[in-house]
C-alpha cells in the first residue's frame, strides 16, 4: 500500500496506526481488508476512492468546526500553544485563573494555524477568553504526585525507610463476620492491620459498579461503569449501625444463608448478591425510621453532589432491573437493544422514569452512597493508622458496552468496538477483552469531560490509582464487534493531553499513579510515563538481563491479562533487583500471574494443561522441565546476590521469604506484596483466557485480616519484605 493510497490517507487522518512493531519487534502494516473493516466500523465509508475522499473531507470539516476545542492542555511554566486559523500576528486574551486572578496578555503567532500564550505559573484549570472564543486551559504540573511526596507528608516517615504495600483482592478477604465476601469494613480493618505491620499502602482490585440485576457478570475488569462503585462491597452497618442490620437479617430470615456463604472457599456471586441486595433493599425500605438524622442529611448531600451523573446511573440500574424482571433477558440486559425511547439519557421516557419511579431510582442512589461512604472511611482509617499512601484503587481499561457508562457517555465512548491486543508471543490469535473504551475524537470534542470525571471518581477516596493497560493512553487495539481479534487496528490517543490531565488530578487528590505497562509497549511510551512521574510495574518473572548482557534475544512481557506460558527464554538470567528500572513499583506477581509458590511448583502450568490452554508445540512435561531450569536460574541469581545459600529447595517448598528478601533490594519507590505471597498460597486469583473451569475472581482466603500479620510465618515474610535481612 503506497503512502498516497486513499485508504491509507483516510486511516491516518482517522488516527489509525497503519504501521507498528509487534511483540517480536517486527514491523507490521495493516492490510487493506483490515483497514476497510475498522474504518467502516468507525462510520467512515471507504469502499471506493470517492468514499475515501469524502470521508477525509468530513473529518477535516468536523475539525474545522471545532477550531478552538473546549479544552487545551499545557505545561506549567511553559508557553501555551493553541490553534488559531486567522492570519493575525498577535491577538489579546484574558485568562481567569482558578483562584480568581485575572491575567491579560497578548498571544503571538508561532506558526501556521497556531498562536502562543505566555507561560502560566499555576497548575489547574483556567478559563481563557480569546476574542469571541472561550476555552479551558488545563495546565499540568511537571509530574504526578509521587511516593516521596506521600512519605514526606506522613507523620511516621523514617529516614531511609523503603516503603512497601499489600496488594489484595478485596472480595477474598475475611474479618470474622457473616458477610459472604470481603467488604469495605474488611478493607478498613485490613489497612489498619497492614499499617501496624509497617505497610504504607493497600492496593485492591477494581471496585467499579457492576450490574445489580446481572450478578453473574462479576469480573471486576468488565464493569457497567468506571465512575461508580459496586454496592456489594458496602457495609450498611457503617451508617445504620449493626443493630439495624441484624434486624434486617432476622426479618428476612437470611442469617443462616449468610453464615453458609461465609464458610465457602469460593464466592457464588449470584447467591451472595441476592442475599446482600435483599438486605440493602430492606434497609432502604426502612431507612426513614432506621437511619439517624445526620446520615439522612449526609445522603441528601451526596445525591446533590452526585448531580446528573448519579441520577443517570441510578436511572439506568432501575430501568435495566425492571426490564430484566419483565423477561426477554438478552434484550433487556443491553441498552443498545432497548426500545429507541430508552436508548438516550435525554429521552422523555428516561426523564420520566426518575419522576414516576422515584423509589427505584432513589434506592440505586442509596447503594452508591453506602459504597462511597465505606470507601472514604477505609481510606481515612488507613491514613489514620499510619499509611503514607493508603488505598490504591484500580482503574479497569474499559467498560461493558451495554452498561451504564457507555449509555450515559455515548458521545465519548466508541460503539461497535472492543478493546484488545494484537497477536503476540502468548496469544497468536490476538485478544478481544469485550470492553468499550473512550473515543479520542469524542474526548477532544467534549473537553475530555468524561476522562476527567473518571479520574476524579476513582481518586476521590484513594491515595493512589493503578491504571490498567496504561498503554491505552497512547494507543488502543480496537476489534470491530464480530471480527477476529487479529483483524483489529491500533487507534492513536492524545497521550500528552491525557498525561497532563492525570498529573493535575494526581496532585489535586495527592495520589500516586501507577501505570500497568506490560505488553507490546509503543516506542517512547515508558519515557513519557517516567517524565510525568507515572510509575511502571516491575514484575519479578519478567525482569531479565537485556540482550546486550546475556546474549539472549529480548522478549516482551505478556500483554495485560495474558497467561504466562512458563516458556521464558532460559538463557535470559534474572536481573538483580538493584538494577531493576527505578521509576516503577516492584512486585512478585499480579492477579493474572502465578504466586511465588504457584510459579515454583508449576501450578499455573498444571492448570493450563488441565484446561487445554497449551499451544500446539507445548506439552505439560516440557513446560515443567523448562520451569525447572528457570527455578534454578532464579535460585542461582539469589545465591549470587547473597540472599540465598545452599541447595535449591524442592518444588513443594517454595522459598517465599528468600524471594521477598530479594524483592526488598529493588531500587524502586514502592514494593507491593500480594497477600497470597504473604500466605505462601499456590493459587492465583485469575487465570486469563478462561471463563469456566477455573474459579476466577471467586477465591476467598482463610486468614482474618485483623490478625493475619500476627501469624509467625507471615511476620517472618513481612520482615523479609521490609527489613532486607541478607541472611538465607
Amino acid at each position: 500500500m503506497s503512502t498516497n493510497d486513499p485508504l491509507r490517507l483516510l486511516a491516518e487522518r482517522a488516527g489509525l496506526q497503519v504501521s507498528w512493531r509487534d511483540a517480536w519487534n517486527q514491523p507490521q502494516t495493516l492490510s487493506g481488508d483490515a483497514l476497510h473493516t475498522v474504518l467502516t466500523a468507525l462510520d467512515l465509508p471507504c469502499g471506493t476512492v470517492g468514499e475515501c475522499e469524502a470521508s477525509r473531507a468530513s473529518l477535516a470539516a468536523d475539525d474545522a468546526a471545532h477550531a478552538l476545542p473546549p479544552l487545551i492542555t499545557a505545561d506549567q511554566g511553559k508557553p501555551v500553544s493553541m490553534p488559531a486559523d486567522d492570519t493575525a500576528a498577535q491577538r489579546p486574551y484574558r485568562l481567569e485563573m482558578e483562584d480568581g486572578t485575572i491575567v491579560d496578555g497578548i498571544a503571538h503567532r508561532s506558526g501556521p494555524g497556531t498562536m502562543e500564550l505566555a507561560p502560566i505559573a499555576q497548575w489547574g484549570y483556567h478559563h481563557l477568553t480569546f476574542g469571541d472564543l472561550q476555552t479551558t486551559v488545563a495546565v499540568a504540573p511537571p509530574r504526578c504526585f509521587g511516593v516521596a511526596d506521600a512519605l514526606a507528608a506522613s507523620p511516621r516517615t523514617v529516614l531511609a525507610r523503603k516503603p512497601w504495600g499489600l496488594s489484595a483482592q478485596l472480595y477474598g478477604l475475611r474479618r470474622g463476620a457473616d458477610v459472604g465476601l470481603g467488604d469495605l469494613t474488611t478493607l478498613a480493618l485490613g489497612a489498619e492491620a497492614a499499617a501496624r505491620a509497617g505497610a504504607d499502602a493497600i492496593a485492591i482490585n477494581p471496585l467499579h459498579a457492576g450490574f445489580s440485576a446481572l450478578p453473574q457478570r462479576y469480573s471486576p475488569y468488565s464493569p457497567s461503569s468506571r465512575i461508580f462503585f459496586n454496592p456489594l462491597y458496602a457495609d450498611p452497618a457503617h451508617v445504620f449501625g449493626q443493630a439495624a442490620v441484624d434486624q434486617g437479617v432476622t426479618a428476612l430470615g437470611i442469617g443462616g444463608a449468610l453464615a453458609e456463604a461465609e464458610c465457602r472457599t469460593e464466592i457464588d456471586w449470584p447467591v451472595i448478591a441476592a442475599l446482600r441486595l435483599n438486605l440493602l433493599h430492606w434497609l432502604w425500605q426502612h431507612h426513614d425510621t432506621l437511619l439517624p438524622a445526620a446520615q439522612k442529611q449526609a445522603f441528601a448531600a451526596f445525591r446533590a453532589r452526585g448531580g446528573t451523573a448519579l441520577l443517570a446511573h441510578a436511572t439506568f440500574e432501575a430501568i435495566q432491573a425492571e426490564r430484566i424482571a419483565s423477561g426477554n433477558h438478552e434484550d433487556a440486559a443491553d441498552w443498545r437493544r432497548w426500545p429507541a425511547a430508552l436508548r438516550s439519557l435525554g429521552a422523555a421516557a428516561v426523564t420520566a422514569k426518575a419522576i414516576t419511579d422515584p423509589d427505584a431510582v432513589g434506592y440505586h442512589a442509596f447503594l452508591q452512597w453506602l459504597a462511597a461512604d465505606g470507601l472514604d472511611d477505609a481510606q481515612r482509617r488507613a491514613r489514620a493508622a499510619g499509611m503514607a499512601i493508603g488505598v490504591i484503587a484500580d482503574l479497569a481499561v474499559g467498560t461493558d458496552p451495554g452498561g451504564s457508562h457507555a449509555w450515559t457517555r455515548q458521545a465519548e465512548i466508541l460503539n461497535g468496538f472492543h478493546a484488545g491486543a494484537p497477536p503476540d508471543l502468548y496469544n497468536p490469535l490476538g485478544q478481544d477483552w469485550g470492553v468499550a473504551v473512550f473515543s479520542p475524537r469524542g474526548l477532544r470534542r467534549n473537553g475530555y469531560a468524561a476522562f476527567i470525571e473518571m479520574l476524579r471518581a476513582n481518586l476521590a477516596h484513594a491515595g493512589g490509582l493503578r491504571i490498567d493497560h496504561v498503554l491505552g493512553l497512547a494507543r488502543m487495539w480496537l476489534v470491530p464487534e464480530g471480527a477476529p481479534a487479529s483483524a483489529g487496528a491500533y487507534l492513536a490517543y492524545p497521550l500528552d493531553d491525557l498525561l497532563r490531565l492525570v498529573a493535575i488530578e494526581s496532585w489535586r487528590h495527592r495520589a500516586i499513579i501507577i501505570g500497568e505497562n506490560l505488553g507490546t509497549v509503543p516506542e517512547t511510551l515508558d519515557a513519557a510515563l517516567e517524565a510525568r512521574g507515572v510509575l511502571g510495574i516491575d514484575v519479578l518473572w519478567f525482569v531479565r538481563e537485556p540482550e546486550s548482557e546475556s546474549g539472549a534475544a529480548d522478549e516482551e512481557p505478556p500483554v495485560a491479562g495474558d497467561a504466562p506460558t512458563a516458556a521464558e527464554p532460559v538463557s535470559a538470567p534474572f536481573l538483580p533487583p538493584e538494577q531493576w528500572p527505578p521509576l516503577a513499583v516492584a512486585t512478585t506477581t499480579t492477579h493474572d500471574l502465578p504466586t511465588i509458590a504457584g510459579w515454583w511448583s508449576g501450578n499455573d502450568i498444571a492448570w493450563r494443561a488441565r484446561l487445554g490452554q497449551l499451544g500446539p508445540d507445548e506439552t505439560e512435561a516440557g513446560l515443567m522441565a523448562m520451569r525447572g531450569v528457570e527455578r534454578g536460574a532464579l535460585w542461582q541469581a539469589m545465591c549470587d546476590g547473597g540472599v540465598a545459600h545452599g541447595a535449591e529447595p524442592p518444588v513443594d517448598d517454595a522459598p517465599v521469604e528468600t524471594v521477598l528478601r530479594w524483592l526488598h533490594r529493588a531500587a524502586t519507590p514502592l514494593r507491593l506484596v500480594p497477600v497470597e505471597d504473604l500466605l505462601a498460597l499456590r493459587e492465583q486469583p485469575n487465570l486469563p483466557g478462561t471463563v469456566s473451569g477455573h474459579p476466577n475472581w471467586q477465591r476467598r482466603l482463610d486468614a482474618d485480616v485483623r490478625d493475619v500479620f500476627d501469624r509467625p510465618e507471615v511476620a517472618r515474610r513481612v520482615a523479609a519484605t521490609s527489613e532486607g535481612d541478607d541472611g538465607a
